[in-house]
């Protein structure tokens, strides 16, 4: 394990030893630290703040976190990127029902979730904005897949490790594989 893993198991450990609230105030507190409002942490801002949590480190270290995390190359850690790597790894059991899941929205077993995937495992006819006459049914399939689709440009394509992320997200607010499981099972009918 390397420093910059070292460093966010450390803060890892910290969260979870704060219970629930923890991922939540850790936010607040990047939140207090961003000094300059930009809504991102540069090295220094970051270096500051896990000295005043007690993770103390260089400057190196600091700049190692911020681009080993950086997921849209800016230079700095925006609270999204930094909470995603927060996350706690997933269990073998809720990786393999997030795949089940995308495997049973790949219709065409590409890899990859389009709208044409969609429709024949997603109705939405009784989808009150397609009711009502304000959508179509292809951009409420669309807006479905914007759910999952983590880039900043949304393509309608989704593939299985920006589905993996969406619910590594989900995954980390409950607390069992059981609950997991189920949830997933009953929300694609596994």
């Amino acid at each position: 394990m390397d420093t910059v893993d070292a460093t966010m198991e450390k803060l890892r450990e910290q969260c979870l030893s704060r219970g629930a609230s923890g991922i939540q105030g850790l936010a607040r507190f990047f939140r207090r630290l961003d000094q300059d409002k930009s809504r991102s942490l540069d090295a220094g801002e970051l270096q500051q703040g896990l000295a005043e949590l007690g993770l103390v480190l260089d400057m190196a270290e600091a700049e190692g976190v911020c681009r080993r995390w950086d997921r849209d190359g800016s230079g700095t850690l925006d609270l999204e990127e930094f909470l995603r790597a927060l996350r706690p790894p997933m269990s073998q059991a809720r990786e393999a029902v997030i795949a089940a899941a995308f495997a049973k929205l790949d219709r065409s077993g590409d890899g990859v979730v389009t709208v044409d995937d969609l429709r024949g495992v997603y109705s939405c006819r009784a989808h009150p904005k397609v009711r009502s006459g304000e959508w179509t049914e292809e951009e409420v399939l669309r807006r479905f897949l914007d759910n999952f689709d983590s880039s900043s440009e949304k393509d309608g394509q989704v593939t299985l490790a920006e589905f993996q992320d969406y619910y590594s997200g989900v995954s980390a607010s409950m607390d069992t594989d059981e609950e997991f499981v189920a949830m997933m099972t009953s929300a694609w009918r596994l």
